[in-house]
């Protein structure tokens, strides 16, 4: 049979009955959006995630008062619930342990902030002179907060743009103005640049001030919160890890390092769990998703033998004038062919628009990647194939003697 008048006759088949066919492809554009639009979601939660954690900074590590605990298990009711910690433990693991960059001690607390008629309740960091190299945090407006202004204690404030936007307004200059933390009244000097996507990481929605203001004011002691140490290099980062957990133990006298007073968060290995589990996540959501792909198969394969038992007769017609089984197993492939093709385009469509709506309107970043379109595409074409082979196996070998007495 020549390709043009097998593409006509598909088009006719398909055409003849076009709410069937129409149905049919809509499975495939179904399991097809479903796939693109589960898989990018998956690949925005691992980019925020990534973000959130590169947010941080870069080769560092963070020990924290209270029992240690795995990474999986670890849940604390609010930064520094423990007072274990000191600026002394901090001190001598700067003096102490090698390969090391900055040590940063921080305090933090949960405050509300008044401006005017605007309040919002945020987390209030005290921090040190080398707090702001080791989270890489710059100024987008404004200035940070100075060596000066730190070791002096001045009541001046650093905004992340999450709490800008809460207080002042989006895109607003709040620099100079007066707000109040607490009971006491701050100077705002500056706005950090946004750590995650469109200002919506945690680390956004932060005050900064000196720390001895925090400790005076709002803690009333000298427990710190936390301490944020940036090694060298990241392949160090396991020996110094091993390092401080030993002075840390030898300075709090405690001699079970099971029964060790403070936790070390590895930022390198949260980044490898977290990435492991939100390609599992991924994995599993395109996986579920792919099961729509699957009955939108059988949805076309059911369509197909339908077809065939309709057409028997004019099979059975074909074949005694000459049609070979080859042309017409031919012909009803490719129109199985031809409706996962037709659904996949229109659900590769849907997917990367259904995406977009997602990422606009539904609060959650996603990430549309070109292997998946690709994969979709040929995941598509295989379901034609493999879900169009046997009726048109069925067809070709049915007898055409047979066929023409079919009622």
């Amino acid at each position: 049979m020549v390709l043009t008048d097998l593409i006509g006759e598909t088009y006719t088949s398909l055409l003849s009955n076009k709410s069937r066919s129409a149905l049919t492809i809509l499975g495939i554009v179904i399991g097809i959006a479903s796939v693109i639009t589960m898989v990018s979601i998956g690949q925005g939660s691992t980019k925020d995630i990534e973000s959130n954690i590169q947010a941080l900074g870069s080769n560092l590590l963070v020990v924290s008062p209270g029992a240690q605990r795995s990474f999986g298990t670890m849940v604390r009711s609010s930064a520094g619930s423990a007072s274990t910690l000191t600026e002394e433990d901090a001190e001598a693991i700067k003096q102490s342990v090698e390969n090391l960059k900055a040590v940063s001690s921080l305090v933090s607390t949960n405050q509300q902030v008044i401006y005017k008629g605007n309040n919002t309740r945020v987390s209030v960091y005290g921090i040190d002179s080398a707090y702001q190299s080791i989270k890489s945090l710059e100024a987008e407006m404004g200035s940070f907060l100075s060596g000066e202004q730190i070791s002096k204690g001045a009541k001046v404030a650093v905004l992340g743009p999450t709490v800008r936007g809460d207080l002042f307004g989006e895109d607003s200059d709040p620099t100079g103005q007066k707000i109040k933390i607490g009971d006491q009244q701050f100077t705002v000097i500056g706005i950090t640049k946004a750590k995650g996507s469109s200002g919506t990481s945690s680390a956004d929605n932060i005050i900064y001030v000196p720390i001895s203001v925090v400790e005076h004011y709002f803690t009333g002691n000298k427990s710190l919160s936390s301490i944020n140490i940036e090694v060298v290099s990241d392949k160090l980062m396991a020996s110094a890890e091993e390092d401080i957990t030993s002075l840390l133990l030898v300075r709090h006298k405690i001699s079970d390092a099971g029964s060790a007073d403070f936790s070390i968060m590895n930022q390198a290995d949260i980044m490898e769990t977290m990435s492991s589990v939100s390609g599992t996540m991924t994995l599993l959501l395109g996986a579920v998703a792919g099961i729509s792909l699957i009955v939108g198969g059988i949805g076309i394969m059911n369509m197909m033998l339908t077809t065939v038992t309709e057409r028997t007769r004019e099979i059975g017609l074909r074949k005694s004038l000459g049609a070979r089984s080859a042309d017409i197993g031919s012909q009803f492939l490719l129109e199985s062919i031809t409706l996962t093709f037709v659904g996949g385009a229109v659900g590769i469509l849907l997917g990367i628009a259904a995406s977009f709506l997602v990422d606009k309107f539904g609060g959650t970043t996603t990430v549309i990647s070109a292997w998946s379109i690709i994969l979709s595409f040929f995941v598509s074409a295989a379901i034609g194939i493999m879900f169009g082979y046997y009726p048109a196996r069925k067809a070709s070998l049915l007898n055409p003697i047979e066929a023409l007495r079919y009622e």
